[in-house]
């Protein structure tokens, strides 16, 4: 039935091309329809009522003219391509059999004479096949062509395009000239999906009747391609089937040419660009993958994917948020910081369009404690953006560290400059990149903190295009100010400090990175230990000690940790005892902020002066620890004769935040990164203060007189009179400061703490009369909290002083 039906449709359209042949072809055309059976003539009618094309009225289908002179020079044009069949009555013609023995094809000619070729159902569907395309997309597409015409209920006929044999198609030279141009060396940004959206753009720009006219185009030159109806194919579709038919060079090639012959020279610059950026999106992606691709956190150096090793941080949309105050033994209240709710976000929700089209603000200020994960964070964004993950707005995205950036010093050069040298990949890149508006740039500074040249943001000039010449400090302020490329778009991460530096009407908007939850501390170790085993270890280990398990909010803490662990995995075997000191980490947290991560922000600093800053800083920590105290005014600070620049910015020990004490007063106020850093500080001082001058912090001043005149403190004295301070404080505000105390007297924490010390310790039966004394003080004492305390104190000693102590709690 499909044959006859086929057959039926082919000799429908012989019958229409009759109409130009006079009253001989009419007669043929009736002589046809009486052996046609009624109900094939009704299924037809349904068919046509389906896909009659809008707008044409009888009259028009009658003559072949539409409506304007417009619409008349477009069918007198496709008139090659295309039948419009003349308007006839319905007719009743009864149940008569259809004879189809002497059906034909009829076919066109260039001349006024008609030639008649015979095409059996065979040669049809064979046609079809040789005319589909070895060229195929990933999109699926949801039309199919058909090469019979149908009439609706009003026997009106729907204009179809003829079906040809592929062979009867001649080709224009300018097809073969196309296909024949096709690149070799194909660049690796070139992909379909870049293809569709770059032509799809392009033409979208285009009116209406332009549209019509660059189908009108590729429907006469390409007949084997598109020999669907123009008016059925909208732009998708047409941009899928060039896809389909021809390759993404000759695609561009195709729709550039007939661009320019339709006087388009604006969209062929058009696409060009977009070709252009494209490329460059592409070989910038790839140095930036190979910059931030790739992350170096194992103890042996070894290299591994940031996505094997990252956990996603913990980024609030509030600031002044103050340090986490989580505490084992204490209860510590907020430090009027920020009160508000903060709502949590991720670095994909970072100047998203969304958030332009409610902000006017293009300039995000993040901010964080020291170790707390910017940088994490950048390059967490980073990798999205090269990935296609987020900010897929974004046509640009440059990382610019502030510590890369310092190269420039004293150097007159443009914002655009900079871009190129440190990213050779876009020296392609013209001004107007820089100034248009469909082409997105984000610019990432990281590290605003490392940044020790003084903003001045008063006397500084404006700056406003991005290729102006100018200095580094100007180009920095100028950034700061919003003024400098204010089509781009903005993140600069720095310490909470730095922020006090930008003036009030500078307009940003500011959220905060907090580090690690619990769940992603652990998910943290997880993927940083390869062996499932170790990494259960590790976590049951931080878990063991609350202090520890708090401490590890800090994404720089998890490093030091799971630095140490690995260590000793790899000398000593799985199966070796983890430390029991977490002394010893902090320890390490300590060197790590004042050496490492001091060294990008201010010149490198003797052992005196640290020394000197230490004690300085530990003095001012030991006396608000004994108060209760865990946050200060600037004002006090500086009465302590303490460089905030030192302890803030420079070493990260110390943060500046914002409190509220009163509904209308603002207060600048500083504290530690964390009380228990504070507390280690604290200890660090008592130690200090006694191996290099000989003085007992804890001894009453009389007793230090009289004691003074015969003989000098001992350890044993020093030890004796931190307890007994420790088990006066009824609400434990002391205690960690006495595990950190006693921890010290471990020869592997003296070892690293040994610069600090003006000569070597000789205190060879410290760790044991230590020992002693805490097994003394908990016989003599009957409250459970302190006797607890006093265990973890033993457990910082070691498991060789623990004696005859059965077992220890948690600490």
């Amino acid at each position: 039935m499909a044959t006859v039906a086929k057959q039926a449709s082919l000799k429908q359209e012989e019958t229409c091309g009759m109409t130009r042949l006079g009253v001989g072809g009419l007669f043929f055309f009736l002589s046809v329809l009486l052996t046609d059976p009624l109900h094939d003539i009704m299924s037809d009618v349904d068919e046509a009522m389906a896909t009659q094309s809008e707008g044409s009225s009888i009259g028009e289908a009658a003559s072949g003219r539409q409506g304007s002179g417009v619409e008349e020079e477009v069918e007198d044009e496709d008139e090659d391509l295309f039948y419009i069949p003349p308007r006839r009555p319905s007719l009743d013609l009864g149940p008569s059999p259809m004879d189809t023995t002497h059906w034909f094809y009829v076919d066109q000619a260039l001349s006024p004479a008609q030639s008649y070729s015979t095409m059996t159902s065979e040669d049809s569907d064979k046609m079809e096949e040789d005319d589909t395309s070895s060229t195929s997309v990933r999109r699926q597409r949801a039309d199919s062509y058909s090469s019979c015409y149908s009439v609706d209920s009003d026997d009106c006929e729907k204009k179809i395009r003829k079906v040809r044999s592929k062979e009867d198609v001649p080709e224009s030279s300018d097809t073969n000239k196309l296909i024949e141009n096709t690149s070799e060396n194909r660049h690796p940004s070139l992909t379909i999906s870049f293809t569709f959206k770059a032509i799809s753009k392009t033409l979208g720009k285009l009116s209406e009747f332009d549209l019509r006219a660059f189908k009108r185009i590729l429907w006469k030159y390409y007949p084997q391609s598109f020999n669907t109806p123009p008016q059925n194919t909208d732009l998708v579709d047409l941009v899928d089937r060039l896809l389909e038919c021809y390759s993404l060079e000759n695609s561009f090639q195709i729709t550039k040419t007939h661009l320019a012959e339709m006087g388009k020279n604006k969209l062929v610059e058009y696409i060009d660009t977009l070709c252009l950026r494209n490329e460059v999106r592409y070989e910038l992606a790839e140095s930036l993958k190979q910059k931030y691709g790739e992350v170096c956190e194992d103890f042996g150096g070894e290299k591994r994917p940031f996505d094997d090793v990252h956990t996603t941080l913990k980024i609030v949309s509030t600031c002044d948020n103050g340090p986490n105050i989580e505490h084992e033994v204490m209860k510590i209240g907020k430090l009027d910081s920020n009160q508000e709710a903060p709502k949590e976000i991720s670095t994909a929700d970072i100047l998203t369009p969304n958030y332009l089209e409610t902000s006017s603000s293009r300039f995000i200020l993040l901010t964080g404690v020291a170790g707390s994960g910017k940088s994490m964070a950048v390059r967490r964004l980073v990798l999205d953006w090269i990935e296609e993950r987020a900010h897929k707005h974004v046509t640009f995205l440059f990382p610019l560290p502030f510590r890369e950036l310092k190269q420039f010093e004293g150097e007159k050069l443009s914002l655009a400059d900079i871009v190129k040298k440190l990213y050779p990949a876009t020296e392609k890149l013209r001004d107007e990149d820089y100034r248009c508006d469909e082409c997105q740039m984000m610019f990432v500074f990281d590290g605003l903190d490392e940044y020790h040249w003084k903003i001045d943001f008063e006397n500084t000039e404006l700056l406003s295009d991005p290729t102006d010449t100018s200095n580094l400090k100007v180009i920095v302020v100028n950034l700061m100010r919003a003024r400098l490329l204010y089509r781009g778009l903005f993140l600069v991460t720095t310490r909470p400090y730095v922020r006090a530096c930008v003036p009030w009407d500078a307009h940003y908007d500011e959220i905060e990175v907090l580090g690690f939850r619990d769940t992603q501390r652990d998910e943290y170790f997880q993927k940083r230990f390869k062996d499932s085993n170790q990494a259960a270890r590790v976590i049951e280990y931080i878990n063991s000690t609350k202090t520890l398990r708090v401490m590890c909010h800090l994404p720089l803490f998890c490093s030091i940790v799971a630095n140490e662990c690995q260590r000793i995995f790899k000398e000593k075997g799985t199966h070796a005892e983890l430390p029991n000191s977490i002394t010893y980490m902090y320890t390490k947290l300590l060197f790590a902020l004042l050496r490492q991560h001091r060294k990008w922000r201010a010149p490198e600093n003797s052992v005196d002066k640290e020394r000197d800053f230490l004690m300085k800083l530990g003095k001012l920590a030991l006396s608000m620890l004994e108060q209760g105290q865990y946050k200060i005014a600037q004002t006090e600070w500086k009465e302590n004769d303490i460089n905030d620049q030192e302890a803030v910015p420079y070493t990260g020990l110390c943060t500046q935040y914002v409190t509220k004490p009163y509904v209308l007063f603002h207060e600048n106020v500083l504290s530690f990164i964390h009380p228990t850093m504070q507390e280690y500080l604290a200890a660090l001082y008592a130690l200090l203060t006694f191996a290099n001058l000989g003085k007992n912090v804890f001894e009453e001043k009389l007793k230090n007189k009289v004691k003074g005149m015969f003989r000098g403190p001992t350890p044993s004295e020093m030890y004796k009179n931190a307890v007994d301070r420790c088990l006066q404080c009824e609400d434990g505000r002391l205690d960690i400061f006495l595990r950190f105390l006693f921890g010290m007297t471990l020869k592997t924490n003296q070892e690293l703490l040994q610069p600090f010390f003006t000569s070597p310790l000789k205190w060879p039966t410290a760790t044991e009369d230590a020992a002693a004394l805490i097994r003394k003080r908990m016989k003599d004492s009957q409250n459970p909290e302190r006797n607890r305390n006093l265990q973890c104190c033993l457990k910082e000693l070691g498991s060789r002083s623990l004696g005859s102590v059965s077992s220890l709690t948690d600490c």
